[in-house]
């Protein structure tokens, strides 16, 4: 009893060690190479073989395909990508997950973990320079790694002379079909449990690497750990929109076809993987000089993880648009209403700050699209004496849906920002506040403008001609100038400042010109002092919207 107590002590150590490292590795590597990969997920289009592409890349980079296939349901609910962009990067994901198998198999972790994590530290914990500190950072996670994965060995240990133990595993005879699928159901409950297809796929390496468990039996919980690791992506997709969800689906179809198929050709799928190791023998010696020959079977599982995922990401290649189709039928369309807060921003992107910048500037652009498309609503009433009440609703309503993203974006951006985030992320990410702020603010502006209208409409007044032509004027010059400076913020231009200040100087000299005007007709008694209370509000609001949009390109320089 109480050699299971410390063996399961110091599993659980070494393990959490390992996940800790993994997540360590993962952060400081998106640090260092952020911009590449927000620029590899942009460059996904609806080409299979690039989609696949930047799947297996980034997922090798990164070295978790739960972040991956997370960050593409998120991306996906988003409107980021689309369905057969996401299938063709998890697809991807799957690959390029099994370089963890490789660095288990191939290096000699016992000896080299502790001094990697010991001397990565002292650069993570004391360097002034930030890229050499999220590199130390990531160097210690992989310390880290191995350290765990040490540590998970030595207690494994006593399970080889426990009899309890090895009349347990005898249930699991991989020597049949039974006994292949009930080896890979308890791969995929485990790994269902820690939620790390590469934490059991290391555990598994070590046992068979101690002798502990035979190569067949690792082979088939292998198989099973492929099907668990998809957990994760349904998880993230619960509560998303109905694209979001057939992402995941469709990561659970791929894997649950493939580990089928495989299974039925097993028994010879072993063999097969047993000659393409002995094909390779000067590589063998390298990796494994001065080791016992019974490790030579890590390399055979990493293998068998490795060949199963190439060869059914190469079968589904041509079935992109059935498996869009497959997963489309099982989760079907809803017709929901506009509801009137944010959805698309995942906390689960949170784990990845280089990437979720890239989510949450898209919730931005919306911002920026919505409040061109109150503009234009509000031109339409404007023409009126009387606005249509549908329009109108529907222009106040789209001002409370950017009330509550401004607040959303401002929570999620605060929380990206709480950890271990490089400088460049931290300086995005308050620019996207005070640029959403911005946005926010334009939309109740636009808002007011409507809301004069009413207040008009409720004295029993309307607006003249010439009052409603020096509205239409300013009103199409400042949306215009909104336009305008939406496009140069997207992409991201700096040297539109002059302009964008000498064109708000012209809008309020226009404005001010208007109120002269009317103030002169109010003198000659042309209209009535109620009348021009809400007109002269009415200008103010555009001179304001006109201060906002200002404000944008000013941050987006770098001015404020």
């Amino acid at each position: 009893m109480n050699i299971g107590f410390g063996m399961a002590l110091d599993v659980a150590g070494g393990l959490g060690l390992f996940l800790l490292g993994m997540k360590h590795m993962s952060e400081g590597i998106q640090a260092i190479a952020g911009d590449r990969l927000r620029k590899m997920i942009a460059a996904v289009t609806n080409n299979r073989f690039l989609a696949i592409l930047v799947g297996v890349i980034v997922t090798s980079l990164i070295q978790s395909s739960s972040v991956t296939t997370v960050m593409v349901v998120g991306f996906v609910n988003s409107g980021i990508m689309s369905l057969m962009q996401a299938i063709g990067v998890i697809f991807g994901a799957n690959i390029g997950t099994t370089i963890t198998g490789w660095i288990v198999a191939g290096f000699p972790i016992g000896k080299w973990g502790l001094p990697i994590l010991g001397i990565a530290a002292f650069f993570f914990l004391f360097s002034k320079n930030e890229r050499l500190r999220y590199t130390g950072m990531s160097i210690m996670g992989l310390g880290m790694v191995f350290f765990g994965l040490s540590l998970m060995s030595n207690g494994f240990k006593p399970l080889r002379t426990m009899p309890e133990f090895q009349q347990w595993l005898h249930a699991f005879d991989a020597s049949t079909y039974l006994g292949v699928l009930k080896c890979a159901m308890i791969g995929c409950i485990l790994t269902m449990i820690v939620q790390s297809s590469s934490a059991m796929l290391a555990i598994t390496i070590t046992l068979a690497n101690q002798g502990t468990i035979e190569f067949p039996t690792a082979a088939a919980l292998v198989l099973g750990e492929n099907i668990g690791t998809t957990i994760t992506a349904v998880l993230a997709s619960l509560g998303t929109g109905v694209n979001a969800r057939r992402a995941a689906g469709a990561h659970v179809v791929f894997n649950l076809i493939g580990v089928f198929w495989i299974t039925l050709i097993f028994q010879q799928y072993l063999p097969f993987i047993e000659r393409l190791v002995a094909a390779f023998p000067d590589l063998m010696s390298k990796l494994h000089e001065g080791k016992e020959p019974a490790t030579n079977v890590g390399i055979q599982i990493a293998a068998v993880h490795t060949v199963f995922n190439v060869i059914n990401t190469i079968l589904f290649i041509p079935l992109f648009k059935p498996v869009a189709k497959l997963v489309t039928k099982l989760v079907p369309d809803k017709k929901t209403e506009e509801i009137n807060h944010l959805t698309f921003l995942d906390i689960r992107m949170l784990d990845t700050p280089s990437l979720g910048i890239l989510q949450s500037q898209g919730q931005i652009n919306f911002m920026a699209e919505s409040v061109e498309g109150m503009m234009g609503k509000l031109r339409t009433c404007l023409d009126s004496d009387q606005p249509d009440p549908e329009l109108s609703q529907k222009i106040f309503h789209r001002e409370e849906i950017l009330d509550n993203v401004q607040k959303e974006i401002f929570l999620f951006l605060s929380q990206l920002t709480a950890g271990q985030v490089p400088q460049e992320i931290t300086q995005q990410a308050h620019m996207q506040m005070r640029i959403a702020d911005e946005y926010e603010s334009l939309s109740d502006y636009a808002a007011n403008v409507l809301k004069g209208l009413r207040k008009l409409e409720e004295m029993n007044l309307s607006l003249d001609e010439p009052a409603r032509d020096k509205l239409i004027r300013l009103h199409e010059r400042v949306a215009l100038y909104i336009s305008k400076i939406n496009a140069m913020a997207k992409q991201g231009k700096k040297d539109t400042l002059p302009w964008a200040i000498e064109e708000g100087a012209s809008i309020t000299s226009m404005m001010k010109e208007f109120r002269r005007q009317h103030l002169e007709r109010l003198q000659k008694e042309e209209v009535s002092p109620f009348f021009s209370l809400a007109f002269t509000d009415m200008l103010n609001y555009y001179r304001r919207m006109k201060d906002h949009a200002l404000n944008i390109v000013e941050v987006v320089a770098g001015e404020k």
